[in-house]
């Protein structure tokens, strides 16, 4: 709407600008009709315009009576209000209303007006049609502008309900996401804690490298997590870092095939979408093997289509989750349905070896930030200190 504030903007100067341009416009519109009626034309079309356009501006007050209780007492009090009876019998009061006014203003108003413009020798009368005529004359084009106005009346509520409707339903989408990600957060950050803590007790020296990896992970989460959008690539290196983690943790015994694009600039894509399935992985599937842990991601790009394959390995007589159990997933499942509506395919499947995660998702294609300085505003901006996470992988 603020696009258009002429149309809806409520500032007195829109308002009056409006109202200024539909009156007018009605008064052209009446000033060419009544000149082309028998009686004006034969005086010639200039002098039929003159005369008509003194009729017109004479009868627009019987016109704006009318449109005015409608567009400013009938429709907001009682039309959208579900009251159609008192609509109806309002309606009518007006139309009758205007209909008197316009009487009055034939029999004792149009001639004067017209001797005075146009002289009283040259000026045609209206005043001998009687009232009951020029009542029904008043209100013929009197419910033509009232019906005119109520209708765009009527048209500007209902465009304006349905956008803020609009706005109210994207600001609770951004809302459930910011909670859904305000979950993701301490999620994640809850299992990486208890495996710097188990470092910590038996006062390995990895701890050292598992804090420096939670320190990128929490950048890249704290500086990127909050953007509608961010570059792929970025989101597979934090992937890539959160592997690194891991490995720390599990040393030589954790078995890891990972399969990342080399080329995934100019996609992108919301972030922390993906990290919820991996860590997934780790914390009911390879926490459970005890012989040889193992974990394999594969994630390829087609045309802007992620196609994502995650497996690992689990022990016997453990069961996976239910997709929506755990709420890590269910938070990324909830994100997906929000963000790619229509644009992505998930598939969780529990074989008795092994987890499988599929998902087909359509990424963003966005102009490279560095071609466009407005895109790396929006796209790239980093807060000052902040330092890329650096490549462990």
């Amino acid at each position: 709407m603020e696009a258009y504030p002429f149309i809806f903007s409520s500032e007195l100067r829109y308002r009056l600008g409006r109202h200024l341009v539909f009156w007018t416009v009605w008064w052209l519109f009446q000033t060419v009709l009544y000149a082309f009626s028998p009686m004006l034309l034969h005086r010639g079309v200039l002098r039929a315009l003159e005369i008509s356009s003194v009729d017109a501006l004479v009868y627009t007050t019987s016109h704006m009576f009318m449109a005015y209780g409608l567009m400013y007492l009938v429709i907001p009090k009682y039309v959208v209000k579900g009251k159609y009876v008192q609509s109806i019998l309002l309606t009518i009061l007006f139309s009758l209303g205007a209909g008197t006014i316009a009487a009055v203003e034939t029999m004792y108003v149009i001639d004067a007006a017209r001797y005075c413009v146009i002289g009283k020798n040259d000026a045609p009368s209206y005043a001998s049609g009687g009232f009951f005529l020029s009542l029904m004359a008043g209100l013929r084009g009197g419910l033509t502008i009232s019906g005119l106005a109520a209708a765009i009346k009527l048209m500007k509520y209902w465009y304006v309900k349905h956008t803020r409707n609009l706005e109210l339903q994207k600001e609770n989408i951004a809302g459930q996401l910011q909670l859904l990600k305000a979950q993701v957060h301490p999620h994640f950050l809850f299992n990486t804690l208890n495996n710097m803590y188990a470092h910590a007790q038996v006062g390995s020296s990895s701890a050292p490298v598992l804090i420096a990896g939670l320190s990128d992970l929490l950048r890249y989460m704290l500086y990127e997590g909050n953007q509608p959008l961010v570059p792929f690539d970025k989101e597979l290196k934090m992937i890539k870092d959160y592997f690194v983690l891991e490995q720390v943790r599990y040393g030589n015994k954790l078995d890891v095939s990972l399969d990342l694009p080399d080329d995934a600039e100019g996609f992108y894509i919301a972030p922390l979408l993906l990290l919820p399935f991996v860590e997934n992985c780790f914390k009911h599937g390879t926490s459970h093997v005890l012989d040889q842990p193992w974990i394999s991601l594969r994630i390829t790009v087609e045309e802007g289509m992620m196609k994502m394959k995650l497996l690992n390995g689990k022990a016997d007589g453990i069961a996976a989750p239910a997709p929506a159990g755990g709420i890590g997933i269910r938070n990324v499942m909830r994100r997906l349905e929000l963000l790619y509506p229509q644009k992505h395919q998930l598939n969780i499947k529990d074989d008795k070896d092994v987890f499988i995660v599929n998902l087909q998702l359509q990424l963003e294609r966005r102009i490279k930030p560095e071609t466009s300085p407005v895109n790396k505003m929006i796209y790239e901006h980093t807060p000052p200190h902040y330092h890329p996470v650096s490549d462990r992988g």
